[in-house]
């Protein structure tokens, strides 16, 4: 097993290196090297020493964060400034920030022997806030000056490709004499063009004007690029001054990180706690969440002692009970998923909010008043009393319009309050839920059936 391991890595490498396979990934020489780690740690440590710096630097971005801790205490200071120059901008910005996470003595070595002038791009990176697009942005770009040829332009691009200084390079982005961002022209357009032409005489309309601000919010720069449908984007100051761009692969990993973020935080996990690997503080972390669904769970608990006289009375409640409050907790969870994706993805601004209210509403009592039809019939069936469908029946209607009710209202709430709407609505929504199934099924029970 492990030698196949290290022929496999060795063969990758190999043709990695030395561009013979294009579909060779540095991603597949990740996985090998983390199977590898799996196996036999020494051989792993080994292993890493061999490879090329270039590969290296790629693969280390690609290991989970265990791995990396144990990558920089083997490379010390002096390997790891080695691996960040082999890097983009953007990734080497990325790899000090998470040596600086670890061991932030390390990271400031580490800048310490980078060139001065990587050494202030990459502080630069690393000074704006990590929700900000300049956090994201790369430096390395291909520009042109609106007085520069096409031809002259294509000859500086084939020198920085054959000193690997750029790579992806999907457009030209044109400039102004003072490096103010004009437009930018797809390279599948520019080989329409004569060598001779100036780039001030090829500018028009139809050009991409679209860029971001480097303190735009980053997923507002995810908003951009779905909508242009995008590779690349450039990134400008408040002079309109072009400072870097903002690749695709970039926003993929916001992207998924947004997603990671809200599954977490809808279940109830903090999502920086999962990642430590100390037993006890996921645990705690997850025992907060669980402590205050205890509350509410007793909550709903205590709604239900109000009725004891009317369960005992009528048995056949205890047992229909738990169904009011599950379709409510299932109609409800289907409205806030639909809901915070809607939030997440800019689309309720507004008066959009009252729509998707009064939707949601709709729905939820278009799917109240059959199921409502459904369990009545099924109610008087099993238990041959009439007026207990009836019951039934009208408090499903009820609990699923609060459940597409408070469904939509309360991530709205928590957004207009500031509070990122995944972070504590299926518990909020669950608490109202249970107690609105369950006072409504139990009070009209006590009204209509005692």
């Amino acid at each position: 097993m492990i030698e196949n391991l290290l022929e496999s890595i060795n063969n990758r490498v190999a043709l990695y290196n030395e561009g013979i396979d294009e579909n060779v990934h540095i991603y597949e020489i990740a996985i090998l090297l983390k199977n590898l780690h799996d196996e036999d740690e020494e051989l792993y440590t080994q292993t890493l020493e061999t490879l090329p710096k270039e590969i290296l630097a790629e693969v280390l971005l690609e290991m989970p964060q265990q791995h990396m801790e144990e990558a920089y205490e083997q490379l010390g200071a002096e390997g790891l400034a080695n691996l960040a120059s082999e890097l983009d901008t953007d990734d080497a910005a990325d790899l000090i920030q998470h040596i600086e996470e670890v061991n932030e003595e390390l990271a400031e070595e580490v800048l310490s022997k980078l060139p001065e002038e990587e050494r202030a791009t990459i502080e630069t990176l690393i000074s704006y806030d990590e929700n900000e697009a300049g956090a994201y942005m790369q430096t390395e770009l291909f520009e042109a000056r609106a007085d520069e040829s096409v031809g002259e332009s294509i000859k500086r691009l084939r020198a920085m490709k054959a000193e690997e200084l750029i790579d992806n390079v999907h457009q030209v982005f044109i400039v102004d004499k003072h490096r103010r961002l004009i437009g930018a022209i797809l390279l599948e357009d520019l080989i329409l063009h004569e060598p001779d032409e100036m780039y001030r005489d090829i500018m028009h309309d139809g050009h991409n004007t679209v860029h971001v601000h480097a303190h735009d919010p980053i997923y507002d720069v995810v908003e951009v690029f779905a909508n242009y449908n995008l590779n690349t984007l450039a990134v400008v100051d408040d002079n309109q001054i072009l400072l870097g761009r903002i690749t695709a692969d970039d926003i993929h990993d916001v992207m998924e990180e947004r997603a990671t973020e809200q599954i977490y935080h809808m279940a109830g996990v903090n999502e920086d706690a999962e990642e430590d690997e100390e037993f006890w503080s996921i645990g705690k972390t997850r025992a907060i969440w669980l402590a205050i669904n205890l509350v509410t769970a007793i909550a709903a608990s205590v709604v239900i002692g109000m009725f004891d006289a009317t369960i005992e009375a009528i048995v056949a409640l205890a047992i229909l009970m738990p169904i009011v409050a599950s379709m409510g907790g299932n109609a409800g969870t289907q409205t806030l998923t639909v809901t915070v994706r809607k939030i997440a993805l800019g689309e309720i601004e507004g008066k959009e909010a009252y729509t998707t209210v009064k939707r949601e509403v709709l729905l939820a009592l278009f799917n109240g008043f059959i199921f409502a039809l459904v369990i009545g019939a099924v109610a008087y069936l099993w238990f041959k009393i009439p007026l207990l469908g009836l019951v039934i029946a009208l408090s499903m209607i009820i609990n699923l319009f609060f459940a597409g009710f408070f469904g939509t209202l309360i991530p709205l709430g928590l957004r207009r309050a500031g509070i990122d709407p995944a972070i504590g609505s299926t518990v909020i929504l669950t608490t109202v839920t249970d107690v609105v199934g369950f006072l409504s099924f139990l009070g009209l029970a006590t009204l209509i059936l005692l």
